[in-house]
């Protein structure tokens, strides 16, 4: 009898156990909310916090002031905070944009040309200044100096700004291309200031005899504070070219993008706005193609492959 109870209790276990392996388990349902809330969050964190770097200003650096206030309007209007990203270095700023760590940048012409062949770097805007979105190379000299052209440079001492910069650098550097000479020919020796402004003042104290300057900075200065372009005089003009422009990233969230282009481009119309791009000597913030800026690659090709050649 206790054997018939006991084989009976085991058949029982042997179909209950096969029931319960028997039974579907229910799927887990998961929450994609809490995800895209998330990405939401991180999106809007982003917007609320742009690091902009300044590098080619259409003011000397006595005006950076200006762009800092411009910086602190664009942060104010995204309802967020902008961290000023100060750099002289053209290279350092391409080397930031193309690794991510600055999210806009003003920079040179020629920075922009090398930028966007390299890493695809995108057009965000660009200033008007002066009714028109072209600037030029100046060519100076000492007001007091006997040269009156570029030919009479030759053996004397010159000043470039940045070794990327287009009106500081290669601009002169394809004059003297196409005179069949270069900086190492031409000159007796020259200098990088870094700066413009730095440069005007080189020639305006003395320490060299000529420079290569962005037509805005020498501008600027000589109608705000003519100390030191009074001392100089321009005796070479360059043909127009592509203004510098505002510069993002090619992986920037495009709604972020957006958002930032309409505050540029609304900015002379408000008040504030308006007022910060006056001290600024900046009509407005326009839209600008990528062709304003195919003079400056024919340059640097042509002058490249005159490089070559002499190699």
């Amino acid at each position: 009898m206790l054997r018939k109870i006991l084989v009976l209790v085991g058949i029982t276990l042997v179909l209950v156990s096969l029931s319960s392996c028997s039974k579907k388990e229910e799927p887990r349902r998961i929450s994609l909310e809490k995800r895209e809330n998330t990405s939401a969050h991180a999106e809007n964190v982003r917007e609320k916090h742009i690091r902009i770097a300044v590098g080619g200003m259409v003011t000397p650096k006595e005006g950076l002031a200006y762009y800092k206030r411009l910086l602190d309007y664009i942060g104010e209007k995204l309802g967020g905070h902008v961290d000023f990203v100060d750099r002289e270095d053209y290279a350092e700023i391409n080397n930031l944009l193309r690794k991510g760590d600055i999210d806009v940048a003003f920079v040179c012409s020629g920075p922009y040309v090398d930028g966007h062949k390299d890493f695809g770097l995108e057009l965000l805007v660009a200033p008007q200044a002066y009714g028109v979105t072209v600037y030029y190379s100046y060519i100076i000299v000492a007001e007091d100096s006997a040269i009156n052209n570029l030919e009479g440079l030759r053996g004397k001492r010159f000043a470039f700004t940045d070794p990327l910069s287009n009106s500081g650098k290669l601009v002169p550097t394809f004059m003297l291309a196409k005179m069949n000479e270069t900086p190492d020919t031409f000159f007796q020796s020259y200098i990088f200031t870094k700066a413009h402004d730095k440069a005007i003042k080189a020639v305006a104290q003395g320490i060299v005899d000529g420079a290569a300057v962005d037509s805005l900075i020498w501008e600027y200065l000589n109608r705000t504070d003519p100390e030191f372009t009074s001392r100089t005089r321009i005796i070479k003009k360059s043909p127009p070219y592509g203004i510098p422009p505002v510069v993002v990233p090619r992986a920037m969230n495009p709604g972020l993008k957006e958002r930032l282009r309409q505050l540029f481009l609304n900015a002379h119309n408000n008040a504030k706005g308006r007022e910060i791009l006056k001290k600024m000597m900046v009509d407005k913030f326009v839209v600008i193609d990528d062709h304003a800026y195919d003079s400056i690659r024919k340059m640097k090709s042509w002058v490249d492959k005159q490089g070559q050649g002499k190699k």
